[in-house]
């Protein structure tokens, strides 16, 4: 068993305690079961209990798939299908989108901004790597430090080296997610290193010429504002442009297509070469998944909210 709470434990506690307090002080005492009842059912339901399942027999294929995502600032410019979203928010709809369509791999996650970590080692679980991806958020403007493509080099191909011979005649393949924009003076080093460890793959661009202004939250207000370019005054919103040139030459070094990142479906006819390439069987793992329970509890929830109304309107006439 599992807790995924949605609000903190510590601060669902203390309001349960106070709204308690405040009901158990009054002298309504059918009224007062009605909403102990309410109470206890939101405060189970915020925990979101999931139960384990094990699946014994599961699709699988022989293709390993690494996402190396950027995770820069500049990845959060607005000007994705038509300026209307980021082009991290459709980064994470498209890896989505590619797991869904290579049911049945392993994935594991790499992602840089101003260092490199490995976010997830090789799995067969794709709700956790789609989560891993889903959750991530840009860094605050003042801990930037400026965008490098290099930061991931070095922990991707130690992980690569690292995990090659793990099983014999699995397919490597790698989708390296980013803008190209560099910002930190770097030069672009060789990415040839990774090309003897990957089978198939793709640098995944992402952004406009064009360019669009970089998304970020206010630390005082909490509201979404936009990042401003402190080099000129009276200071500008900040514009990020797309850098083919650099995601074209990391392609070429690694020996793997570029794809321009428009719509979901550009990606297509790379994951139809990926699959024919592959084999598929199913195989009994030890793959543990978890499933909520919450949504047990919405039937007596809304019947004790019906019974909470109801002694309401008795009380009133």
């Amino acid at each position: 068993m599992k807790l995924f709470s949605i609000i903190p434990i510590w601060l669902i506690s203390i309001i349960s305690i106070i709204l308690l307090d405040r009901i158990l002080s009054s002298k309504k005492t059918r009224l007062t079961l009605y909403e102990i009842g309410l109470i206890i059912i939101i405060f189970i339901m915020n925990l979101r209990i999931s139960i384990p399942i094990k699946n014994a027999d599961v699709l699988t294929n022989d293709v390993d798939v690494l996402f190396v995502v950027d995770n820069t600032l500049s990845m959060y410019a607005v000007d994705y299908d038509s300026y209307t979203k980021s082009r991290m928010d459709a980064v994470k709809e498209d890896c989505s989108y590619i797991i869904r369509k290579l049911n049945g791999a392993r994935y594991s996650l790499i992602t840089f901004n101003n260092t490199s970590k490995l976010a997830l080692p090789y799995t067969y679980d794709s709700d956790i790597t789609k989560e891993s991806i889903e959750v991530l958020q840009p860094l605050k403007e003042y801990y930037a430090r400026g965008s490098s493509l290099n930061t991931p080099l070095k922990d991707t191909t130690d992980f690569l080296k690292r995990t090659f011979n793990d099983e014999e005649n699995r397919k490597k393949i790698i989708f390296f997610i980013s803008d190209g924009e560099i910002t930190d003076d770097s030069k672009l080093e060789s990415f040839s290193s990774i090309k003897e460890y990957i089978d198939d793959g793709a640098v995944l661009g992402y952004g406009t010429t064009k360019g669009g202004n970089i998304k970020t939250i206010d630390d005082f207000t909490g509201e979404e504002t936009y990042l401003e370019d402190n080099s000129t005054w009276p200071y500008k919103k900040a514009v990020s442009k797309i850098d083919e040139s650099n995601l074209k030459k990391i392609a070429k070094d690694i020996d793997i297509d570029y794809i321009k990142m428009n719509k979901q479906t550009d990606i297509d006819s790379k994951i139809k070469e990926i699959l024919t390439s592959s084999k598929s069987k199913t195989s009994n793992i030890d793959r543990t998944s978890y499933k909520d329970t919450y949504y047990y509890l919405i039937i007596p929830l809304f019947i004790l909210l019906f019974l909470v109304y109801i002694e309401y309107k008795r009380r009133t006439l």
